[in-house]
C-alpha cells in the first residue's frame, strides 16, 4: 500500500531521530519537483524499492532517488554518478546528507574504505548525520571491519559525537526487562533496613535504662534480644542489597558482551562481510579459539561430520590466538585536517557491477553461508573471547570452543576443542521444532 505524500520538513524530522535502530528502517515518499510520481528517498539506508529509473534528472532529490534505484539493481558505478551529481546541484542539507551517506554505502560495498570514510566524515561534520546510524546499518558491515572505520570512530569520540556506545545507557533498561522484580526487591531491602534502623534507635535508650535498673526499667535480656534482631536485620538486608547489585553488574556485563558479540564481523565463503547479528535465525556459529594447529585439527575432524553438522546449521568460526593486530590510529577530532597521502583501498574489479546484487536480500545471504566463515578484525574477536573466559572462570588464552544459539546467545562453551559426535547428538536439525523455538 502506497505511503501518503509528505512535505520535506516532516521527512527531516525522521532524520533527526535519536534512535539509530529505528532510523535505519524508516522510509517516506516525497514528490519530485517536476511531477507527482513518488520516489523512495532513503537517507539512512542504502536499499530502496525497485522502480524504473526513467525520470528526468532535474534536481538533487531526483538524482538521489535514481541513484538508490540503480544501487538496488546492483548498478553501483552508475549510482555513484547520480549521488555525485546530486552534490553538484546545490542540494539542501537533507539532500546532501542523503547523497553523501548513500555514496558512502556504494564505496563500502566496493571495498573503498577511505572514500566511504571521507563521505561519512563530511556528513557527520556538516549535515548532522548520527554516528549510531553508521553503526547499525547492515549495509556498512564491511566498512565497520576496516581500519578507516576505527579512525572515523575515534574522530567522532574526540569531537564529542555519540559514537554508538549509547546502547550502554540502555543496559539497565534491558536488565530490568530480564529481571523485572529487582527494583521491587531493592525497595523492600531499603524499607526494611530503614525500619530496623529506626527500631534500633528506639531500643538503644531502653538498653541504657535496663542497664541502670529501677522499678520501671525494661528487662535487660529482652532489650538485648530486640537489639540483636534489629542489627541482624540491617546486616541481612544490606547484604541482600549488595548481592543484588553485584548480580545486576554481572548481568549488565553479560548484556554488553552479547552486544559486542553481535557486532563482530565475519567473511563468508563468497568473500562477503557480515556482522554476526545478520546471521541470527540462520546458523549456529561454533567459535573455535586456540593455537593454529589445534584449531586446524578440530576443523579437519569436523569435515568427517560435515553433512550432519550442516543439517544442524553449524558454521565454523576459527579464531587463532595472537593473529590479530590493532591498526595504528592517529587520534584527532573532527576539526583536525585529514592526513595527506592516504591511499584508497582497491576496488573489487571492473566486472563488479555485473556480479553485485542487493546486499540486503536475506535469501541471498542464506545461499552464501557455507560450512566455515573467517573472522575480520581478529583482535576484537580475541578480546571478546578473553572477556568471556574471565566471566566463566577460565584462564584467558586457553583453547576453547563456544557454541551459539540461533538467536545469537551463547549456548554453552568448554575447554579444548569440541566432540563433534556429541554436538550432533545435542543440536536438533534446523527444521525440527526445537530449532524453531530457539529462534
Amino acid at each position: 500500500m502506497a505511503l501518503g505524500m509528505a512535505t520535506l520538513p516532516v521527512f527531516h524530522q525522521l532524520l533527526t531521530l535519536s534512535n539509530p535502530k529505528s532510523a535505519t528502517i524508516l522510509r517516506q515518499r516525497l514528490p519530485t519537483s517536476n511531477s507527482q510520481r513518488p520516489f523512495h528517498v532513503s537517507i539512512l539506508c542504502c536499499s530502496s524499492t525497485s522502480q524504473s529509473p526513467e525520470a528526468n534528472i532535474e534536481s538533487a532529490e531526483s538524482s538521489v532517488n535514481l541513484g538508490l534505484q540503480l544501487f538496488s539493481k546492483g548498478r553501483v558505478k552508475e549510482a555513484l554518478v547520480q549521488f555525485e551529481a546530486a552534490l553538484d546541484m546545490n542540494p539542501n542539507p537533507l539532500e546532501a546528507q542523503a547523497a553523501l551517506y548513500n555514496k558512502a554505502c556504494c564505496h563500502a560495498y566496493r571495498g573503498e574504505g577511505k572514500k566511504a570514510a571521507d563521505c561519512l566524515r563530511v556528513a557527520l561534520r556538516e549535515y548532522d548525520l548520527k554516528f549510531g546510524t553508521i553503526l547499525n546499518d547492515p549495509d556498512l558491515a564491511s566498512f565497520r571491519a576496516l581500519p578507516e572505520f576505527k579512525e572515523l570512530q575515534e574522530e567522532a569520540r574526540m569531537g564529542g559525537e555519540d559514537i554508538g556506545y549509547g546502547f550502554r545507557r540502555d543496559l539497565k533498561l534491558i536488565s530490568e526487562v530480564q529481571a523485572p522484580f529487582r527494583g521491587v526487591r531493592r525497595f523492600f531491602y531499603v524499607a526494611l533496613s530503614a525500619a530496623a534502623g529506626i527500631s534500633l534507635l528506639f531500643n538503644l535508650p531502653r538498653l541504657f535504662r535496663a542497664i541502670q535498673g529501677g522499678n520501671e526499667a525494661p528487662d535487660v535480656w529482652e532489650t538485648v534480644g530486640n537489639l540483636a534482631v534489629n542489627v541482624g536485620g540491617i546486616v541481612v538486608f544490606v547484604a541482600l542489597f549488595l548481592w543484588d547489585n553485584k548480580k545486576e553488574e554481572e548481568q549488565l556485563a553479560q548484556i554488553s558482551r552479547n552486544e559486542t558479540l553481535s557486532r563482530l564481523p565475519l567473511r563468508l565463503s563468497t568473500n562477503r562481510v557480515v556482522e554476526l547479528v545478520q546471521l541470527r535465525d540462520t546458523v549456529r556459529p561454533v567459535i573455535l579459539a586456540g593455537k593454529k594447529e589445534t584449531v586446524s585439527s578440530a576443523i579437519q575432524k569436523a569435515e568427517r561430520f560435515r553433512t550432519e553438522l550442516l543439517r544442524r546449521g553449524v558454521l565454523l568460526v576459527p579464531v587463532i590466538w595472537r593473529e590479530g593486530r590493532e591498526p595504528r590510529m592517529e587520534k584527532k577530532g573532527f576539526g583536525a585536517p585529514a592526513p595527506a597521502g592516504s591511499a584508497a583501498l582497491p576496488s573489487i574489479g571492473e566486472d563488479f557491477e555485473k556480479r553485485a546484487q542487493s546486499i540486503t536480500a536475506k535469501s541471498k545471504l542464506k545461499a552464501e553461508i557455507r560450512f566455515r566463515a573467517d573472522v575480520i578484525s581478529p583482535a576484537e574477536w580475541e578480546s571478546w573471547i578473553r572477556d568471556q573466559q574471565k566471566s566463566e572462570g577460565v584462564t584467558p588464552g586457553e583453547d576453547v570452543y563456544i557454541i551459539l544459539r540461533l538467536d545469537g546467545r551463547v549456548r554453552r562453551s568448554g575447554r579444548g576443542m569440541p566432540d563433534w559426535q556429541k554436538i550432533i547428538e545435542e543440536l536438533p536439525p534446523m527444521d525440527a521444532l526445537l530449532s524453531k523455538l530457539e529462534r
